[in-house]
């Protein structure tokens, strides 16, 4: 840029223009290097006649611009070709949908209604199919069985890159901006309290939280009732015989642990605190309540609550098949930690209960709280018993302790974290709730969605080690540009920082896995 100078009079300015445009025309003029030829200007047909001059001066070739360069649009590219080879790399290629394949990339980028995806794809560079289309794409989920060649390629990975011999099983709850219920949606038992209607969601997954099966029922169906029909379906589709499955004390129920294990299949479930005093009862008889940090009690429990064990024997039985048919093996283990962190608990709960019977708070139905004909009043033998029982956690199986120490027990259920952060993942990164279908096809359909995207997701966080909530958040601003100049459109990659290219490099060319 450079000042020609200032103009106070028509002839002041005439002499200011005329050497603005010599200044434009000099050879020395920058021009920016953008490989692109300007377009030539167009003579018309027939041109007015000119004066006669004695010596007439070669004329320059002349070029004009269409006006400003302008930028036509930008787009997230980048991110979505990263992302594709994530998908393409887990084997859901086989699928061959590639509407598919965008719906569900899309909920990974930005989980929004189907209506709005088409305005997520286009963000990243891809031309959507029609509203109407994506509407029959979810009915070729359904009638495709995409859900089982995803599984398939999904089992094919975890057995390749992980350990399918023990898998992690949970269940939740997935509500719907509906009135009324029918055969799938219905109102249930909900940790939010809603009242409004449900599926009941049954996830498995590896060790290491990858995602191997999905199951949907009925919204008022018992949690304790899907952990059987989802085992079977997972068995019978890869012809597994023998693996551990793991699971929390909301599976615990005897014809659970019965089916489970007359399938050949071996268990690690979460036992409730309320069965230690009746498993513990020779540990408390004979070294009574006092336990060190750490400290492990491997006994047997009874499958039945009529069968017990003898209390007069010190040493705690050895669980095997054999010679406890009525019992299940059963592992305690004592933290400090959790004990500090119980009694916090057990003294919030008494103080509670005691605003209740003084009247202080209104009255509903607390622990440590005896109604009884002469009024409320704390229940003191509930209390004690509850804090001579803090610290403890119980853990139920039927795999012997020569194949699995009673420690080993103890960490392979501790793994149930990993399926508590994938649900965590579905509802938050993915947003699977609330859902908006109606029937049953579709509402299938958006769960195979999520369960692909859900495998995707966790993919991608291997191979990165960051969230998918980072990942994109890091790699959606590195945009692409297209700009309009000279009648002329050219696309600029973006500037990419070691950083980002760092994620891009993990998430397109992993390194192999043994």
């Amino acid at each position: 840029m450079e000042h020609v100078g200032s103009a106070h009079t028509e002839a002041e300015l005439g002499l200011l223009l005329a050497r603005a445009r010599e200044l434009l025309e000099s050879p020395s003029q920058a021009v920016l290097d953008l490989g692109i030829e300007p377009s030539p200007r167009v003579a018309g047909m027939v041109s007015p006649p000119e004066a006669p001059v004695l010596f007439q001066r070669p004329r320059k070739r002349e070029s004009v611009r269409d006006g400003p360069a302008r930028v036509v649009g930008t787009e997230s590219r980048l991110l979505f070709d990263a992302l594709q080879q994530v998908f393409t790399g887990l084997g859901f290629g086989t699928v061959g949908d590639e509407v598919f394949q965008d719906l569900v990339l899309a909920r990974i980028v930005e989980p929004t209604s189907l209506l709005d995806s088409g305005r997520v794809l286009r963000d990243m560079g891809r031309t959507p199919v029609s509203y109407a289309t994506m509407k029959r794409s979810l009915a070729k989920v359904s009638a495709g069985d995409y859900r089982s060649k995803i599984a398939e390629a999904c089992f094919g990975h975890a057995a390749t890159n992980g350990d399918v011999s023990l898998v992690l099983y949970d269940v939740t709850t997935l509500y719907f901006e509906a009135e009324k219920e029918d055969d799938l949606r219905k109102v249930g038992y909900s940790k939010e309290r809603r009242v409004d209607p449900q599926v009941v969601v049954g996830l498995l997954v590896d060790r290491g939280g990858f995602p191997l099966e999905i199951g949907c029922f009925e919204g008022n169906k018992a949690e304790t009732a899907t952990i059987v029909p989802i085992i079977r379906q997972f068995q019978a589709r890869h012809g597994l015989a023998d693996m551990v499955v793991v699971a929390d004390a909301g599976m615990l129920s005897a014809s659970n642990l019965t089916a489970l294990d007359e399938a050949g299949l071996r268990f690690i479930v979460g036992s409730r605190q309320t069965k230690a005093p009746a498993d513990l009862e020779g540990h408390f008889r004979w070294n009574g309540d006092a336990f060190e940090d750490g400290q492990v009690i491997d006994t047997i429990t009874p499958r039945h609550g009529g069968s017990r064990r003898d209390p007069r024997k010190r040493a705690e039985p050895v669980w095997d098949p054999e010679n406890h048919a009525k019992d299940w093996r059963a592992v305690w283990a004592y933290s400090r930690k959790r004990a500090v962190r119980d009694e916090r608990t057990l003294t919030l709960q008494e103080n509670r209960a005691k605003a209740i019977i003084d009247g202080d708070k209104q009255a509903k139905s607390v622990r440590f709280v005896k109604t009884t004909s002469s009024g409320r009043s704390l229940d003191d033998k509930a209390l004690a018993r509850a804090r001579r029982l803090a610290g403890l956690k119980g853990y139920v199986t039927n795999i012997p302790a020569p194949i699995m120490p009673a420690r080993e027990v103890i960490s392979s259920y501790h793994d149930l974290w990993h399926v508590e952060q994938s649900f965590r993942m579905s509802k938050t990164d993915l947003r699977a709730r609330p859902m908006f279908h109606r029937q049953r096809d579709a509402i299938e359909a958006h769960l195979t969605i999520v369960f692909t995207a859900l495998a995707v997701a966790r993919r991608a966080q291997q191979l990165t080690g960051l969230a998918i909530g980072n990942i994109t958040k890091q790699l959606r601003p590195l945009r692409s540009a297209t700009i309009a100049i000279n009648g002329t459109q050219q696309t600029f990659p973006p500037d990419i920082p070691a950083e980002k290219q760092a994620i891009l490099d993990a998430l397109q060319h992993p390194k192999p896995t043994h």
